[in-house]
């Protein structure tokens, strides 16, 4: 069930998400203050190319008051629209009975990305 969940995320746009994301990932690289924002929207590429089987929880060693730091940075440079635009596809998609997995994985896309520091995506 879940490879066929994530065919379909990936025909029906979960390909052009996860290009978007890898493009914008590697454009903060380019600068040296954008690397740590760059390669947290690589890390998020593949969970939007392949999200069905993957489920988000906190790392075991973030601790500190780094990804505190770069989580409000985050949400301040733009991860809140991202996380809002992910909470209003679920919700859409959430309207009909054939689009509730799908909406789930966005409401998943949408925690994780308002706050990506300090999380991890396990299988």
């Amino acid at each position: 069930m879940k490879i066929l969940g994530n065919i379909i995320w990936l025909i029906f746009g979960g390909l052009e998400m996860a290009i978007g994301y890898l493009f914008f990932g590697l454009l903060l690289c380019i600068t040296i203050i954008g690397i740590p924002f760059g390669w947290q929207i690589i890390c998020l590429a593949g969970l939007a190319l392949w999200p069905f089987g993957k489920n988000v929880r906190d790392k075991e060693s973030a601790s500190g008051c780094f990804p505190l730091l770069m989580n409000v940075l985050w949400i301040l440079l733009g991860g809140f629209w991202l996380a809002v635009g992910h909470a209003v596809w679920g919700l859409l998609l959430c309207i009909t009975v054939i689009g509730i997995p799908f909406g789930m994985q966005h409401f998943k896309l949408a925690f994780l990305i308002l706050a990506p520091f300090g999380k991890e995506v396990v299988d």
